[in-house]
């Protein structure tokens, strides 16, 4: 496995709260990786966009990003940097 690490924005729309602890508590444990972070509450829609920003390596990415899409009521997707 590489340990080159790769830059990656994680979409994530969370539909159902009661994620939100579980959502946090993930983006803690990885946040030695984590280079930005913004959040949006879209009241109106009683939803709340976050954006992540990582460097990391590609199976860190994607087991982060696998467990978040794992929780009810959390779609998420990832796109990486060609650099």
């Amino acid at each position: 496995m590489s340990n080159e690490t790769r830059i990656a924005h994680i979409g994530i729309i969370v539909e159902d709260m009661e994620a939100v602890e579980k959502l946090n508590g993930l983006l803690h444990e990885y946040g030695q990786y984590i280079i930005g972070r913004m959040g949006i509450p879209y009241r109106e829609k009683d939803i709340s966009i976050i954006s992540v920003v990582l460097n990391a390596r590609q199976d860190i990415i994607s087991t982060l990003a696998g467990k978040l899409g794992m929780l009810k009521g959390v779609s998420v997707k990832t796109i990486y940097s060609k650099k």
